[in-house]
């Protein structure tokens, strides 16, 4: 293992329990998401942009449904990966992300669900249930 990965797959698992309480998604960075996703834990990774219209819709509806039903922080870590910097990065790649406003449901490397550019609250709410499922 080089030492460069060693440093961030250390500093990725050290902010994973705090990601668990994290009532805000974790801004993705390269090894952050891997390390929780190979921790077995159940990660959400919301493919993001600012500029896009349906991402805002989605960030709406999964704040609403964090703050209707807490349990889904308590189980879920939540990882927001910026499309214009990673959208063609090894993470996007792995898991065939086909755009921006893509939610991504994981149990450690296994996918359970995606959406891709839905905003409906019974859809994202339906994937959420899905992930708490699972855990």
């Amino acid at each position: 293992m080089k030492r460069r990965d060693f440093l961030v797959l250390s500093a990725a698992a050290s902010l994973t329990p705090y990601a668990l309480h994290a009532a805000e998604p974790l801004q993705y960075t390269p090894g952050a998401a891997e390390a929780a996703m190979d921790a077995g834990k159940i990660v959400l990774l919301d493919f993001w942009a600012s500029w896009c219209s349906t991402c805002a819709a989605q960030e709406r509806v999964l704040a609403d449904l964090k703050a209707e039903n807490p349990a889904y922080l308590e189980n879920i870590v939540f990882f927001v990966v910026d499309w214009d910097k990673y959208g063609k990065g090894e993470l996007s790649k792995s898991l065939k992300i086909p755009r921006r406003s893509t939610l991504v449901a994981l149990k450690g490397r296994e996918e359970l669900g995606r959406i891709v550019a839905g905003t409906s609250k019974r859809e994202i709410k339906a994937l959420l249930d899905m992930a708490m499922a699972a855990a």
